[in-house]
């Protein structure tokens, strides 16, 4: 006999037992598991002692990749809360403060004023060549 298969398992803890939960909620709200299939999975895991018992309850669902790091985790933030902005300024998500509705104005004008500079001073066509930028 192996070494292995002749020690105990290793015991898990409550907050193992919690995890695996939240696995499992979060499965069931992305429609992987129906709810009675939660139910039934939740029940085992508080009768589980094991954590081979516990990965077992939730060895069909995708593993968690953990958070994003780095300069990934930023342009997360970012993103998020880009989204949640658009959604306010556009009235999908309460309602947006008036000062908001003149900063997106400001920088819409900014960007549009912008585009007409470059439009007419020729930037967009001839690029910098003309003002002897570049050149010897």
């Amino acid at each position: 006999m192996s070494e292995t298969s002749t020690r105990p398992s290793v015991r898990c803890s409550d907050a193992e037992r919690e995890r695996t939960c939240a696995t499992l909620h979060k499965a069931a709200g992305e429609g992987r598991l129906s709810l009675t299939e939660v139910e039934e999975r939740i029940a085992k895991v508080y009768e589980a002692r094991y954590r081979h018992e516990l990965a077992d309850l939730a060895a069909d669902l995708p593993v968690e990749t953990g958070p994003a790091t780095g300069w990934r985790a930023v342009g997360v933030v970012v993103w998020r809360q880009l989204a949640v902005e658009a959604a306010v300024l556009l009235g999908r998500a309460g309602e947006p403060h008036p000062r908001r509705r003149v900063v997106l104005a400001a920088v819409l004008a900014v960007v549009f004023v912008s585009m007409l500079v470059m439009a007419f001073h020729g930037v967009a066509d001839d690029g910098f060549g003309h003002h002897g930028l570049g050149h010897d």
